[in-house]
């Protein structure tokens, strides 16, 4: 059974500015904190594989050989939850640049090409060493949604697409207080490269309001999840560690209720959370970046892959 650390003081930047929308000036301030990266290991052991059906055997364009590609993306409700959204990446291909393209009912790149993400907030403009660059990370192929991520011109590039909901046609697109959310991912090994796919809040309010991420961490290290706060003692962060790479396929799944949180992943319990849970509507981005625990070298270039996301609203 995983357990969470003891709070600790982050050492990344302070709570972000409000993400800039694709259609709103890419120069100001943008990204979201994300969690330090934790510096303790956990005894926990490595979680069972989740159960469920594969598609019909076809070849990993990812390369992976461990275990089925493409195991069968949850579609339904649940007890409690009732489904609100799902993708599996099959209507078609996107070519980089052109994304969201055919998905753009149910997918927004969220922010313009050049739109600082957290590391480079910090940094002044023509000093920046990362940044979100949707055109030239984003593609759908083969039934995956695929973030190239590399360097350009001494800019690591990364992205932080977010899913629509039905009916929802004002930003964010996807706000809701409480929620059930769920995607199977993998990636390269790619050290200086960060997701924090993250739910957060829609008032603007950091950290009072709360921060949820998970899956989260470097992507040379382990997974993670991260819940963050306030107590009286100021902000706060704690840290769920299930202990495995990025580098194998995986199913992260978030469960936020009322005055509780519990992080799956594969389908066995890696935590729960009973404190400092968010009680204000948040919005949910797979933000994925750079330059937090030091900067990519220039050559490093690899992919995330996302097989689906389904999420759910609390009946």
């Amino acid at each position: 059974m995983s357990t969470a650390s003891g709070s600790a003081e982050p050492t990344t930047a302070p709570g972000s500015a409000e993400p800039t929308p694709a259609s709103a000036d890419p120069t100001q301030p943008s990204g979201n904190s994300g969690s330090a990266e934790p510096a303790a290991e956990s005894n926990s052991p490595a979680p069972a594989a989740e159960p469920g059906a594969a598609k019909p055997a076809a070849a990993d364009p990812t390369g992976n050989t461990d275990v089925s590609y493409g195991e069968a993306m949850p579609v339904g409700d649940l007890p409690g939850w009732r489904q609100v959204f799902t993708e599996d990446f099959t209507d078609g291909d996107v070519p980089i640049g052109g994304f969201p393209g055919i998905y753009s009912s149910r997918w927004s790149e969220l922010y313009v090409d050049g739109t600082p993400d957290t590391a480079a907030k910090q940094q002044k403009k023509g000093e920046r060493t990362s940044g979100y660059f949707p055109s030239k990370v984003l593609s759908v192929h083969d039934g995956l949604l695929d973030m190239y991520l590399h360097s350009e011109n001494g800019v690591s590039m990364g992205a932080a697409p977010s899913p629509k909901f039905a009916g929802m046609n004002q930003w964010p697109y996807n706000s809701q207080l409480y929620g059930r959310y769920s995607v199977r991912f993998k990636a390269d090994s790619l050290p200086g490269f960060k997701v924090a796919w993250l739910l957060w809040p829609v008032s603007k309010n950091w950290p009072q309001d709360g921060e949820i991420d998970f899956p989260e961490g470097d992507l040379s290290k382990v997974v993670y999840a991260a819940l963050h706060g306030v107590t009286s003692e100021g902000h706060k962060f704690d840290v769920f560690r299930p202990e495995v790479p990025f580098t194998t396929w995986h199913v992260a799944t978030t469960e936020w209720s009322p005055g509780r949180i519990e992080f799956f992943l594969d389908g066995k319990s890696i935590g729960v959370a009973t404190s400092m849970v968010p009680d204000k509507p948040m919005r949910y981005l797979l933000q994925t970046e750079s330059c937090l625990t030091g900067c990519p070298a220039p050559d490093t270039r690899g992919h995330v892959y996302v097989d689906w996301v389904s999420i759910w609203a609390r009946d």
